[in-house]
């Protein structure tokens, strides 16, 4: 059994890195494991044109640890009031690499999203015309839908009559949690693709909620019923090159999780690989971790596969109960546990 694990360097195609004191204080953890990454644009305000996201990414690099190489990949948030127009210029001139598609109150900062895809008919069409990749939170926020019900219904309603009526649009599915979600994409054409997050793989809707709320198992969409978390470890597990590794990782203060309405996020970013790598060795599937991590996201975004390697070593050690950035405390993903593998870079 080999001690290290070495395979060219990952991206990660979804991660919120935050703003200010938080993003000085979480970026590290991404780059130090990460070449790249979709960074999310839920700032508030949103990162809803060009020259927004131009100084959005100066900000980003500039809180990059020294000797640190890491590439911010900027997209643009959709609202109503969206202009084709800007989302063509951004993406032809490499500020924006995809547009993200928040349906209005799905999520954290999601007030501005969209209220119907109807209303940005005019850029998904642009976006087909173009090549743009558009990355979908795929829930509904009706009242009258059940939280765990969201994604199955969102697919129902918007996703498949979306892609029945624009065929060629290039959709990453994000943080997928459900087997409805996993046979969706499966059963879609070469221009559909997902991201599955760490925490889909290993917890169900147990982890939030037997023995007491446990804030910090929370996030959107929620982990679901077993039978979908291992419809997840299914596909990431399974060598299709429709799905790949987008931690989702969302750091909140540890007061803001346990709070009286704590918020929707778990921070995944500091073991984010040991993580993934604890399921492909369960699940035997060590020689596809490479795919998942490195290669399928590239090859879906038309992006080239970094040149350089990292290496992973086998040894047990316990993830700290608390991580901190600048002031603030933040729980990360797996705290108090032992993992069996660990980032050696």
């Amino acid at each position: 059994m080999s001690e290290t694990l070495t395979i060219r360097r990952p991206d990660d195609w979804h991660v919120h890195l935050r703003d200010g004191a938080m993003l000085a204080g979480v970026v590290g953890h991404t780059a130090r494991q990460f070449a790249r990454a979709i960074v999310m644009p839920n700032l508030s305000p949103p990162v809803t044109d060009v020259a927004a996201a131009e100084a959005y990414r100066q900000r980003i690099l500039a809180a990059v640890p020294e000797g640190m190489a890491f590439k911010p990949l900027m997209t643009c948030y959709l609202t109503d009031r969206t202009d084709p127009a800007e989302v063509r210029r951004g993406f032809e001139a490499g500020v924006f690499t995809a547009a993200k598609l928040y349906p209005a109150g799905a999520t954290t900062n999601s007030a501005s999203g969209v209220t119907d895809v109807a209303n940005i008919r005019e850029v998904l069409e642009t976006m087909a015309e173009i090549g743009m990749v558009l990355c979908v939170h795929g829930e509904v926020t009706h009242a009258d839908v059940d939280v765990f019900d969201r994604e199955a219904v969102f697919i129902e309603q918007i996703l498949a009559p979306l892609l029945a009526e624009l065929p060629t649009l290039k959709v990453v599915f994000e943080h997928i949690t459900s087997e409805e979600g996993v046979q969706f994409v499966e059963s879609a054409g070469g221009n559909v693709a997902a991201t599955i997050t760490p925490q889909h793989l290993h917890i169900n809707r147990n982890a939030m909620l037997v023995g007491g709320i446990r804030p910090h198992a929370y996030c959107l969409p929620v982990a679901k019923r077993e039978k979908h978390r291992l419809a997840l470890r299914r596909a990431a597990t399974g060598g299709s090159p429709k799905f790949f590794l987008g931690t989702d990782s969302a750091p909140h203060a540890r007061e803001a999780k346990e709070s009286a309405c704590g918020c929707a996020g778990i921070f995944n970013a500091p073991y984010a690989l040991e993580s993934y790598l604890a399921v492909f060795e369960a699940e035997g599937a060590l020689d596809r971790f490479e795919g998942f991590a490195s290669l399928h996201g590239p090859a879906f975004y038309g992006l080239p596969v970094n040149a350089d390697t990292v290496t992973l070593e086998r040894g047990e050690f316990m993830v700290p109960d608390m991580i901190t950035a600048g002031e603030t405390q933040l729980v990360p993903f797996h705290a108090g546990e032992t993992l069996g593998w660990r980032f050696r870079g």
